[in-house]
């Protein structure tokens, strides 16, 4: 019959030995490690026979009083009813409280057993059941704490094997899949970029290698590493802590279980964890917060992100400026600036690629009705499901798709962004509705995007992280999106005028471009299908196919125009001549990655696989340089592809760009700057005019008290101070060509 292995050893061996002989290095103690770990400056001496009667006298023991060295500031009258083992050491102990959080802790050592530990300046224990084996700092507060202990094999969270241990301890993270085929070794500052390349290429058994080879060499296999915790960090209530690495100024409230873990806190952010929460296997960022029966296992926080209510994070990794409340992720890899506040959302086995929002009572991506649990979902950036919705594994989404409420049984894969997708239940086909954003809903588009960078706070951020619904990405995502809806058009057009004759693509893309180009009436007559959105033979139907297309065409232009205008801002360019001088060198649009948040060239992602093999970067600490080398490129390049998307949508070159086509361009500028400041309050103003909302209300004044006026909504105002702003740097650079301003 099993049992629990219970060891018995003399008392005289407690707090010694941490680290077996077999490895020690030669010619070093248990302490060498320890050594190194304290870095207070402090200089220990040997208590007084007077010092250890006053702490006889206090109920306090010790199974070797040589082994308690303390500072010279030392006072044993703050020291009582404490149990010594090992070698201990003590800081200053002052005759005075610390304060945090309107409780008030008078210093000094109470109630607790204390193991091998270093203890800083003017700390606080009391009622600690069980402290072995940690680095203390300054003025840190602990009190009500079961347990507290560090092993000698601790890796606080990290991936590694320690000295002597098998390969079958690792923590692997299973990120992206359920079947672990993407996993990934979590590691302290593991950035988003990072989990991203490591679980994306799996056919490349190389790079793989080199990043465990990375991850092996940066953190020590040494057994012996004590615990840290902190200067003025403040531990209270919690049950059990063990092998956990701390920062500075962290707060740890009633917590059940912490374990495996670093927890980084400190001037880059201060990191919180609260009531009720269970978190084993994690690398916590810097300014985190995880309140309120929070269960995370094998997981990474990037820095400034969010836990809450319950919620349940296990397997993945979420990305900075993210927020997760009540609901349950798995096996999930996200970008920063997510967001699911409900208590009955479920998000597996998905790649999220930030500025997304998963909503109550959401089903995303479902095991359950596939033969094995290796199904996967890929969404964009600006990935919005509605209530209730439900998706299978397999399933792809561009940028910025939002999905009515629905279940949605099959595979999807939806390539055109910022479209709204739907099911037409009474005749049972998928809709499909293209700049959807862009029509119904600019108010929400433009405001996201300005509250996701508002909302940074990273305060050493490495990657840069592109906010912007118009970037590379989304607008190389408009260019593929304008050729399927004239293939899609040409072919719906042929249909209805020769049914029986077999056109082939080309010609009815041209055909299609043909009849988009012209607005053509006869458009709004055909039924425009999709083919390979859904797994199923039911008809995929795009609606709103001709004002998708103007839209992307304006938009496409507005994102080169608008980088078109800070480049001869920037370099004070007074001449057309100028302006030709400074425009990037002629070449076709670019194509791009999203890397964990942060847009880099698909040349550059390739280049850094290369580097990586070659050993020509070898660490995650000159990985992570690249990536800061690249953000400094990235407005050259992010430019050099809106110009060439400006020509391209043209259909001009660079040679061919003439003064007046600047003019134009400079006028469609602020055209669609006007429209797009409209468009943003005329969105937030059917809340305002709609009945059904309005319904609730007795008066226009009691709703405008409750919603505020709409013509004191802040980021409208703003947009139209803006607008004003931008409309007169325009005018004022094109009287500098001594060109005529558009009106």
């Amino acid at each position: 019959m099993a049992q629990n292995n219970i060891k018995k050893s003399s008392i005289d061996k407690l707090g010694y030995n941490f680290i077996k002989p077999e490895y020690l290095p030669k010619g070093k103690d248990e302490y060498y490690l320890r050594e190194v770990q304290n870095r207070s400056g402090i200089e220990y001496r040997n208590l007084t026979a007077y010092e250890i009667e006053a702490l006889v006298k206090n109920r306090n023991a010790s199974d070797d009083w040589n082994k308690i060295l303390v500072s010279d500031a030392f006072n044993p009258e703050l020291v009582r009813n404490c149990k010594f083992f090992g070698l201990v050491r003590i800081g200053k102990l002052e005759p005075c409280y610390l304060e945090f959080s309107d409780m008030k802790y008078v210093v000094g050592l109470y109630n607790s057993t204390i193991i091998s530990c270093d203890l800083g300046d003017n700390v606080v224990v009391d009622n600690v059941n069980y402290l072995s084996h940690y680095v203390i700092g300054n003025e840190v507060i602990i009190v009500n704490v079961n347990e507290l202990i560090t092993t000698d094999h601790a890796k606080f969270g990290i991936g590694i094997v320690k000295e002597g241990e098998p390969e079958s301890v690792r923590i692997w993270m299973e990120i992206c899949n359920e079947n672990g085929g993407r996993s990934v070794i979590p590691f302290n500052d593991m950035l988003p970029a990072d989990a991203w390349l490591w679980s994306k290429y799996r056919d490349d058994e190389k790079l793989l290698e080199q990043f465990k080879i990375f991850t092996e060499r940066q953190f020590k296999k040494e057994r012996g590493y004590y615990g840290k915790i902190g200067d003025r960090t403040v531990i209270k209530n919690c049950a059990i802590i063990k092998d956990v690495w701390i920062g500075s100024d962290a707060y740890i409230k009633g917590a059940n279980k912490l374990k495996n873990l670093t927890i980084n806190s400190g001037p880059e952010g201060i990191s919180q964890i609260g009531e009720g929460c269970e978190l084993v296997n994690g690398i916590i960022g810097f300014g985190c917060r995880i309140f309120y029966g929070v269960k995370a296992v094998r997981f990474v926080m990037a820095s400034n992100s969010q836990l809450k209510y319950g919620a349940r994070l296990i397997n993945s990794y979420l990305g900075n400026n993210a927020t997760i409340s009540c609901c349950e992720v798995l096996n999930s890899l996200i970008f920063p600036a997510h967001e699911q506040h409900h208590n009955n959302s479920f998000l597996c086995a998905a790649l999220v690629m930030g500025q997304s929002n998963i909503p109550a009572g959401a089903t995303i991506g479902s095991n359950h009705n596939s033969r094995a649990a290796d199904g996967e979902i890929v969404a964009g950036r600006g990935f919005w499901p509605g209530l209730c919705v439900s998706l299978k594994h397999n399933s792809k989404f561009a940028s910025f798709t939002i999905l009515a409420k629905a279940d949605y049984s099959y595979e999807l894969n939806i390539p055109i962004p910022f479209s709204l997708v739907s099911i037409d239940s009474s005749k049972d086909f998928l809709t499909v509705m293209p700049g959807y954003w862009f029509m119904y809903n600019m108010y929400a588009l433009a405001r996201n995007a300005w509250k996701y960078g508002d909302r940074d706070k990273r305060i050493q951020p490495i990657q840069n992280m592109e906010y912007d619904y118009l970037a590379p990405d989304t607008v190389n995502e408009m260019f593929d999106a304008m050729k399927m809806l004239e293939l899609f058009t040409g072919r719906a057009f042929y249909k209805k005028e020769n049914p029986d004759t077999s056109i082939n693509n080309d010609d009815c893309s041209k055909k299609g471009k043909q009849l988009l180009k012209n607005n053509d009436a006869i458009i709004d007559e055909l039924e425009i299908l999709a083919e390979g959105f859904e797994n199923h033979k039911r008809k995929t139907v795009i609606i709103k196919v001709q004002q998708s297309y103007n839209l992307f065409e304006q938009m496409i232009t507005y994102y080169g125009a608008l980088h078109l205008f800070n480049l001869i801002k920037e370099n004070n360019a007074t001449s057309f001549e100028a302006v030709k001088e400074v425009l990037p060198k002629a070449g076709s649009r670019s194509e791009w990655l999203n890397a964990g948040g942060q847009l880099l060239l698909k040349k550059d992602v390739a280049l850094i696989r290369q580097r990586v093999k070659e050993n020509k970067i070898n660490s995650w600490d000159q990985l992570h340089s690249v990536y800061d080398e690249m953000a400094t490129r990235y407005v050259t390049n992010k430019t050099a592809h809106a110009i060439a998307a400006l020509l391209e949508i043209k259909a001009l070159t660079a040679k061919k760009l003439s003064g007046n086509d600047i003019i134009t361009i400079l006028a469609e500028l602020i055209t669609t700057k006007e429209w797009i400041a409209a468009k943003i309050k005329e969105s937030r103003a059917k809340d305002y005019t709609n009945p059904f909302r309005s319904m609730v209300y007795d008066s226009e004044e009691e709703m405008n008290n409750v919603v505020g006026l709409l013509s004191e909504n802040s980021f409208i105002k703003q947009q139209q101070d803006e607008l004003k702003k931008f409309k007169s740097m325009v005018n004022l650079t094109l009287k500098k060509f001594s060109m005529p301003s558009p009106k």
